[in-house]
């Protein structure tokens, strides 16, 4: 999210029919750490985090599909969860292929990584799992349900709550809506919304920002109500780093509850922050507390 692309792709990787860009920082020889950005991000919301560890680790960020460098498909059903995971395998067996490597992700980047971590599969690939402001849609469902099932006025209170704060997964199932409102302007104004909505007081103009924003509402089409309604058990052994951004507006708190029973090497850590804010304004916050839980594994 900086004023242009801060620099080109190292190379293109190969998922089935999508060309994901991928850029690489740092020193190889170091433990290998990819970056999954959100949405309606690009690999470039990370740089600020990643310049402060590139002098550590091997450092590697890609533009997920629909995004950024990497190629536009256009079909809702090219944007499920195991699309993106198949993505994150194919970037992780490129820029690491006989070392585990440590993720990080935030918002979208999140949700689809849990894919990854919580497959069964993959779960040796994985070092560790430091993740902010997106959750298993999966363990999502199955919360809801057990808040449903257990009716009382603090689980009546969580779920009207997130629904608020929810409101655009709504306005994004609708056809034509979304995709209007990027083209008549948010996308142009979109830094500004973070200043607003958030108070980020260092977001930057995204050149990208209207391809960025119209793609990406696939990711929402493609899998919100499909895993929220009908949620897999999905279980992870993998050392998982859970950063709650306590001022975020977009996903409570209280969404990430009882989230051990599903991954029982999780540690929950509270930051005071937004969704956007950790990343733009309060870096040195965010890759600190990447920096000291990834030196453990």
């Amino acid at each position: 999210m900086t004023a242009a692309m801060s620099y080109a792709p190292s190379f293109y990787v190969q998922s089935d029919e999508v060309q994901l860009a991928v850029y690489q920082r740092g020193n190889p020889a170091q433990p290998t750490v990819i970056f999954i950005h959100g949405y309606p991000d690009n690999h470039e919301v990370w740089d600020k985090v990643v310049a402060l560890l590139e002098d550590e680790f091997h450092v590697v960020t890609y533009d997920v599909r629909g995004s950024g460098a990497s190629s536009l498909p256009k079909r809702i059903r090219d944007y499920t969860l195991a699309k993106l995971s198949q993505d994150l395998q194919a970037v992780m067996n490129a820029v690491s292929p006989d070392r585990p490597v440590h993720l990080v992700a935030h918002d979208w980047g999140s949700i689809q990584t849990w894919e990854s971590v919580t497959d069964p599969a993959l779960q040796h690939r994985i070092a560790s799992y430091s993740t902010l402001s997106g959750p298993c849609l999966d363990h999502v469902g199955k919360l809801l349900r057990r808040y449903i099932s257990q009716p009382n006025a603090e689980h009546l209170s969580y779920i009207m709550n997130q629904a608020l704060h929810s409101w655009y997964i709504f306005m994004f199932q609708a056809p034509l809506l979304a995709p209007t409102i990027w083209r008549a302007g948010l996308a142009k104004h979109w830094h500004k919304v973070l200043a607003k909505i958030e108070n980020v007081k260092h977001a930057e103009p995204n050149p990208n920002q209207l391809i960025d924003g119209v793609n990406g509402i696939q990711l929402y089409r493609a899998n919100m109500l499909p895993r929220v309604l009908a949620p897999r058990a999905r279980y992870s052994a993998v050392p998982i780093n859970l950063l709650v951004a306590l001022d975020d507006h977009f996903v409570r708190p209280h969404l990430y509850n009882y989230l051990e029973e599903w991954a029982p090497n999780l540690e929950r850590t509270e930051i005071q922050g937004g969704h956007w804010q950790l990343l733009l304004d309060q870096p040195e916050v965010f890759a600190d507390a990447v920096r000291q839980f990834i030196k453990r594994y």
